[in-house]
């Protein structure tokens, strides 16, 4: 039988799939905090706005999952997106590792880890090629991401 919290792991995945943010974000704890290499640090309701922006907006997605494994503190997961990134209309195939803290039964950290210079390749095409390994390219896709979030909310 799987732990609990492997469960709530596949919960918040199979949800995810669904592009269903609320069922997502009712995974989390209030406090949650979230981190990856594009968005950086998000916590709270700024993490869950950012899958309500990302499923919203999602377009040819598709997601898979697995290596799920989880004790009562902490677990982990793989998990491969694949989308159409709309700024240039590239498909983007990434794949994410990802960790996880527990408390009371809900997310309260979660870290994905995944290749920024792999994801500029493919999102950006020769530009990500040549230039996404560089620091200024990087933190520009930093900014902009940041950019499309604070607009999403400010919206909302």
């Amino acid at each position: 039988m799987k732990h609990p919290n492997a469960e709530l792991i596949s919960r918040f995945y199979q949800a995810f799939q669904q592009r269903d943010a609320e069922a997502m974000a009712a995974c989390y704890a209030d406090d949650v905090r979230f981190s990856d290499p594009v968005f950086g640090d998000l916590r709270g309701r700024e993490a869950a706005d950012m899958w309500r922006m990302l499923t919203a907006r999602a377009q040819n997605f598709s997601l898979t999952f697995d290596h799920v494994e989880a004790d009562e503190r902490q677990g982990r997961a793989q998990w491969v997106a694949t989308y159409l990134f709309s700024q240039t209309g590239n498909t983007v195939v990434n794949r994410i590792d990802a960790h996880f803290v527990f408390r009371d039964g809900k997310i309260v950290e979660h870290r994905d880890q995944f290749d920024l210079w792999r994801w500029a390749r493919q999102a950006l095409g020769m530009q990500g090629l040549l230039l996404g390994w560089a620091p200024p390219v990087q933190n520009a896709i930093r900014r902009q991401a940041a950019k499309g979030l604070a607009q999403f909310r400010a919206s909302r």
